[in-house]
């Protein structure tokens, strides 16, 4: 059975030489400004082990595809090898080990990814965490910039503060060095996760819709925030309130962890069928 991530896919690319297998897809919603042939190139790198450079062509046409603000089209796209030097392309050389890609392959990358997590669990962030999110973005979603007016009164019904990296994988978050990043921990048994670098302050209804990786924010293309679904909310194409990064800030949210999760969610939604998806709160199995 289909991932629920692949239904109405109006994307999907292939290696040129095996046309009727998609290599991965995505969905394009006609509301959705987000995704750009330059992102979609960018989704690509991440995704895709060569080795060699290759173009990648709109099928029945002879145009390649330039890192542009172009919006992508729906259709078929093909990824055709290019050079004979087996080199591995930008920015997937960091990650991979070029003796592990056949010569003139292209295929997609296995690397692991934390499937949907839901961390509205009260245990799991402190009161300082929320208070200390919710001061610096200044009482608003910092996805849909709806402010909060009932924050005079106490009461903060219908928005939510988000762990950018998830509470329920604090090891991995360890493991992986953001501890390191993380500049105002309380103490060095402190792992950081719940420090406000690591948090933003969303509606609801667009929380659960982060934790699930149904969205993402690229900090690598202005904080543009990217939908993998058919954005019901309406949030694809906009940027990232700045209130939330301001540079000078150190209690600002951090580059890294948002460049994390924004990786994850292309692993999650792009590849091959996609991942399973959250329900209800839980991992939903398909």
């Amino acid at each position: 059975m289909a991932s629920k991530r692949s239904r109405g896919r109006n994307v999907h690319f292939y290696n040129a030489l095996d046309p009727d297998h998609a290599l991965g897809g995505l969905v394009l919603s006609p509301l959705n400004p987000s995704v750009t042939q330059k992102l979609f190139l960018f989704m690509l790198g991440i995704l895709v082990r060569a080795s060699h450079p290759y173009t990648v062509t709109l099928r029945g046409t002879d145009v390649v595809l330039t890192p542009s603000d172009e919006l992508l089209k729906p259709g078929h796209y093909d990824l055709r090898s290019k050079s004979p030097r087996g080199c591995i392309s930008f920015p997937i050389a960091q990650y991979l080990d070029a003796a592990d890609v056949k010569p003139g392959s292209i295929s997609i990358t296995d690397e692991k990814c934390v499937l949907g997590h839901h961390s509205r669990i009260k245990a799991s962030r402190t009161d300082k965490f929320r208070n200390q999110v919710r001061e610096r973005d200044a009482r608003k979603c910092v996805v849909t910039g709806i402010v909060n007016t009932d924050a005079e009164v106490g009461s903060w019904d219908g928005f939510e503060v988000a762990h950018v990296f998830p509470i329920s994988h604090k090891k991995l978050f360890v493991d992986l060095g953001f501890s390191e990043l993380i500049t105002n921990r309380e103490s060095e048994k402190d792992s950081g996760i719940n420090s406000c670098q690591n948090g933003l302050l969303m509606r609801s209804c667009i929380h659960q819709q982060f934790d699930g990786f149904d969205f993402s924010i690229n900090p690598d293309d202005s904080y543009k925030i990217v939908t993998f679904r058919t954005d019901p909310f309406k949030v694809g194409g906009r940027i990232l309130d700045p209130i939330c990064r301001a540079p000078n800030d150190e209690q600002r949210v951090r580059d890294e962890l948002l460049r994390w999760h924004f990786r994850q969610a292309v692993l999650i939604n792009v590849r091959g069928d996609g991942e399973p998806g959250l329900r209800n709160g839980r991992l939903a199995r398909h």
